[in-house]
């Protein structure tokens, strides 16, 4: 079978104990190349990674958080599958729900989004981004949001979870895909579905439509769909370090890079999101300056929380435009790399996707599969020749 095969055949077809333990992180990383169309937010204190090179400055000491987590908190608890958190069995035996989520100055603030175990972020048409926020507590959510349409290459990744895809339509392109049989999805355009939304008066639409936990349940209930998963999708999709044994990417040596702020602003003109390492809890903060709006916190308006994660990975993918500002992203491939970021150092992966429902799997240059620390992860897709900064 082609390895191409999503992108060829649409186109023919048109932190309870806390110890703290330091170690030297070694040398400054950076990526990319000099043509970004937007220059990086830095702070002012700092040097501009775009022009430091490896082993130009001494290494930042960083603290690494380990949290004694061998025991379930509570009598029959399981690990998540999505975060390696313990999590209530049946919690862990339901299928997630894969959100569509508008990222622009119109459509903040979003609601229930530091609820996501995962999230993606990826082009749309006109540099503006959107992300798809796989929830596996869902269930007992209320407002869920805002919700816009489906770009077909979310679907693949939303795939890799047998996860329940929820939207507001989309482009007539997605058609042929949410046809197929195995395709679940919960669509608000859809009379069928439109109990699982609600939308408010606060704004305008687009920008004012949402769902909420309860509601999704009875439409995908009422729709014969099983909540439990299917066995399409790979059940050991990451592998994953223990908070007591964290990955602090030391068995890199000097392949391992300082990384307490990374900037995507180059590959995410309108967003221009960055993240900001915090020694104190081991978390990445996100943060962002959407064009039109301030720069500041990216926070959840449904919790008063600023988004964070233990994991980030940025993923080089090749990309083409279809027509009228569309973009297709080729999820399946064998040939691309990317970024992993945990406890604030970095590596270089490379990544691979050889099936519809098969995991998007990451390797370090070794050819060993990488492994996340358990927590929350930011997963960022970036068009072949964008650049980010980090350092």
């Amino acid at each position: 079978m082609c390895k191409y095969k999503f992108r060829r055949q649409f186109l023919q077809t048109a932190v309870p104990l806390l110890l703290t333990v330091s170690i030297m992180l070694t040398g400054c990383g950076q990526t990319g190349n000099s043509n970004s169309p937007v220059r990086p937010i830095l702070p002012d204190n700092s040097p501009d990674s775009s022009t430091v090179s490896s082993g130009e400055r001494l290494p930042d000491p960083v603290t690494i958080v380990v949290e004694d987590d061998s025991t379930p908190p509570a009598e029959g608890m399981v690990r998540s599958r999505l975060t390696n958190e313990w999590v209530d069995a049946d919690v862990a035996a339901t299928r997630p729900i894969a959100v569509m989520i508008p990222n622009e100055a119109s459509a903040i603030p979003q609601y229930s989004l530091s609820d996501a175990s995962i999230i993606y972020e990826a082009n749309v048409e006109n540099r503006m981004t959107r992300m798809m926020a796989i929830y596996e507590d869902w269930q007992n959510l209320d407002k869920i949001g805002n919700i816009r349409s489906l770009r077909d290459y979310y679907a693949y990744w939303a795939f890799e979870w047998d996860a329940f895809i929820v939207h507001f339509g989309g482009p007539f392109f997605i058609n042929e895909l949410l046809a197929q049989p195995d395709t679940q999805d919960v669509d608000g355009t859809s009379g069928s579905d439109e109990a699982a939304f609600f939308r408010t008066t606060d704004r305008n639409k687009p920008h004012n439509a949402y769902a909420s936990g309860e509601g999704l349940q009875k439409v995908i209930e009422k729709k014969g769909y099983s909540l439990g998963y299917r066995g399409l999708s790979d059940e050991n999709h990451f592998r994953f370090a223990t908070k007591a044994e964290p990955n602090t990417l030391g068995q890199y040596g000097a392949k391992a890079k300082d990384a307490t702020y990374i900037d995507m602003s180059g590959c995410y003109p309108l967003t221009r999101c960055y993240f900001e390492f915090n020694e104190d809890d081991g978390l990445y903060y996100r943060s962002q300056h959407l064009s039109g709006s301030t720069d500041g916190p990216h926070i959840d308006a449904a919790t008063g929380e600023q988004l964070t994660f233990k994991n980030i990975l940025v993923q080089n993918t090749f990309h083409e435009e279809l027509g009228e500002g569309y973009l297709a992203f080729q999820c399946h491939d064998t040939t691309r790399d990317g970024w992993f970021f945990t406890n604030g150092r970095g590596i270089h992966v490379n990544w691979e996707k050889t099936s519809d429902y098969s995991a998007t799997r990451y390797y370090d240059d070794n050819g060993d599969e990488i492994i996340l620390n358990t927590g929350k992860t930011m997963i960022c897709i970036i068009e072949d020749g964008d650049s980010f900064t980090f350092h």
